[in-house]
């Protein structure tokens, strides 16, 4: 069975993010694909401190255990969507120092990206490919882009054409395929540890 987590990237109130993220899960159930779990993972759940930020004495523990907390559940999946707003022409904040907690964790598995913005979140895409390619994360070709002008009422109610459904399918079947793959040479890797 391969786990796919779908990350919901932004921690932002009032964010677009939420509703894409559980349109992304909704789609990704009702395709009953074999062997394959999809859950989603938000990333406000966890309260990362800033990387190399001080973190008061007092709150010490509960940083350590938002840090490993989302270590272990990255460490989990066979693959990832990250559903990424783009913010000023780039991935937002919080998902890039999430993502900068993390190398092993994601090592060797496969990437789709959900966006939305003023161009349906491509710059943020942009930038995310090359982070991954430092996590060695395989990050595949087809995306999904939301645009806050035509998928959204007012820039803040979901409302997405149906068109979008086809490059949903098509990016998840390159996740699924790529996960599937680097399974392997995860497992392979182990054997020669």
């Amino acid at each position: 069975m391969l786990k796919i987590g779908i990350v919901l990237g932004s921690v932002r109130q009032g964010r677009n993010a939420e509703a894409v993220a559980n349109w992304t899960l909704d789609f990704a159930n009702k395709r009953n694909d074999a062997d394959v779990a999809y859950e989603l993972v938000d990333l406000a759940d966890y309260n990362l401190p800033l990387l190399g930020a001080a973190v008061p004495e007092a709150g010490q523990a509960e940083a350590e255990a938002a840090i490993k907390g989302w270590s272990e559940k990255m460490a989990s999946f066979d693959g990832y969507i990250f559903i990424a707003p783009e913010y000023n022409h780039s991935v937002g904040g919080a998902l890039k120092n999430a993502l900068d907690y993390l190398k092993p964790e994601v090592a060797n598995k496969a990437a789709g990206m959900v966006g939305y913005g003023s161009l349906g979140g491509t710059r943020a895409h942009e930038n995310l490919r090359l982070i991954f390619g430092e996590l060695q994360v395989a990050d595949v070709q087809t995306a999904v882009t939301f645009s806050l002008m035509t998928d959204f009422v007012n820039m803040s109610e979901f409302n997405p054409a149906d068109y979008h459904g086809a490059n949903a399918n098509t990016m998840l079947d390159q996740v699924i395929a790529w996960s599937g793959v680097l399974q392997t040479v995860r497992e392979k890797n182990l054997v020669n540890a």
